[in-house]
């Protein structure tokens, strides 16, 4: 099993008696279904439904919550999670002295140096955002094998449909839905109230989101991210994430559509591409083109 090491980000710890409260109330994630043993995705909302910080959240061995951010946003995400502290029974603190490492099934066969560099079952944390057959772990405080530019981590998560904020959105800029929180279990629809909540609720249940997370494919190699990706001269979204030919890039959906029923080119710069939905999420195509939306 391939393993890297990720020094791009940290650990924030949330310890204390009114620990699970307080990020029930503020946080996307549903923790009373955040099992041990699991890392999953999640976000803190500005009160109009944006993300201000996105991570993975865990239980640890104290009866606390780790959270895996990005190491550039982590102090800023400490003081708006204080902020929200008030009164409550929390400590709040960057553990940023314990490493953090990725490891995933490999799509090719087993090779020696992947099996030396495996994680102790033990110690790892299944993301939950991977879904059969593909598989990733969060592995803290132990050193791995694995590369120190992370390559192979990114282009795994680039090939199965797995955004960040930094690599494939502006933090402040997209909604849960645009990055696919509500499909890899990163929003729960059935807890109470947290930041943003009304927002994102009614974007749901109206099925109003149009902006979501596509794999990105081409014959040739992809121009650099953020690049726009244009139909019939038209900008409908930007690259996010790129490794080879293989990328990421959140898209208006309805515009796609309108592209695949009409055959008309979709590129970014000069090269061609073609979009697809995950093969993992529910989400399809608008039945209803944006022409006619907007008609």
């Amino acid at each position: 099993m391939p393993s890297a090491l990720l020094s791009d980000r940290t650990l924030i710890s949330v310890s204390g008696a009114d620990a699970e409260h307080f990020l029930q109330n503020i946080l996307t994630t549903d923790l009373d279904s955040l099992a041990e043993g699991e890392a999953k995705p999640g976000a803190l909302l500005t009160p109009q439904g944006k993300i201000l910080f996105d991570f993975l959240v865990s239980r640890d061995r104290a009866g606390g919550f780790l959270l895996d951010c990005r190491a550039e946003t982590a102090d800023d995400f400490i003081r708006r999670l204080t902020l929200y502290k008030l009164r409550a029974k929390v400590e709040i603190s960057k553990q940023d002295q314990i490493l953090v490492a990725a490891a995933w099934v490999s799509d090719s066969p087993a090779s020696a140096s992947e099996s030396t560099s495996s994680p102790n079952a033990s110690t790892r944390l299944r993301d939950t955002r991977f879904r059969e057959p593909a598989a990733a772990y969060r592995i803290y405080g132990e050193p791995v094998a694995g590369p120190a530019d992370a390559s192979g981590w990114h282009a795994y998560r680039i090939a199965h449909g797995v955004a960040e904020s930094g690599s494939d959105y502006a933090l402040g800029d997209a909604f849960p839905h645009d990055v696919l929180l509500d499909e890899t279990g990163g929003v729960g629809f059935g807890k109470g109230c947290y930041v943003g909540q009304e927002v994102v609720s009614r974007m749901h249940h109206r099925g109003t989101a149009r902006r979501r997370v596509l794999l990105v494919s081409s014959e040739a190699p992809l121009p650099e991210p953020g690049t726009d990706i244009v139909v019939n001269g038209r900008s409908i979204g930007a690259l996010g994430s790129v490794a080879g030919n293989r990328g990421l890039a959140i898209v208006r959906i309805d515009r796609v559509k309108d592209a695949l029923d009409g055959g008309m080119a979709v590129t970014a710069g000069d090269v061609p591409l073609s979009l697809s939905i995950p093969a993992w999420a529910k989400f399809t195509f608008p039945q209803v083109s944006a022409g006619a939306e907007e008609a």
